[in-house]
């Protein structure tokens, strides 16, 4: 008997959607939109034109400048690239933070002091 439900449900929603659909085949703007879409797919065809080319037709501003201008306003400044140079070992570091681990055992083994009067260079 459920099967018998189910299938009877399942008909009257086919109806339903039947009747939906029919509306919508009627509505004058769903005609005009479809309309616009076949002309504008012939218009893509007859000049070898894919979606993407006609969307950065319509936007011609890059999206590259677009991600970039959203980086700058979100974001912090780049750090400073500073260069370190170890005198007892000749050893270089270059870093953007001071969360680097030779500078940071550097800073264990000597004093920060000491650590950062060997700075050589700082670079943007």
């Amino acid at each position: 008997m459920s099967l018998l439900n189910t299938y009877m449900q399942k008909e009257q929603q086919l109806k339903q959607l039947q009747e939906e659909l029919d509306n919508l085949k009627n509505d004058e703007q769903l005609k005009a939109e479809l309309d616009f879409k076949n002309h504008l797919e012939t218009l893509m065809r007859e000049f070898d034109k894919s979606a993407s080319d006609v969307i950065n037709l319509l936007d011609p501003t890059p999206k590259a400048n677009k991600s970039s201008s959203r980086k700058k306003t979100s974001g912090r400044a780049k750090r400073k690239l500073k260069i370190y140079k170890n005198p007892n070992t000749g050893e270089v570091v270059e870093t953007r933070g001071g969360n680097q681990k030779t500078l940071k055992a550097w800073k264990d083994e000597y004093d920060s002091e000491t650590v950062e009067s060997w700075l050589v260079s700082t670079e943007d």
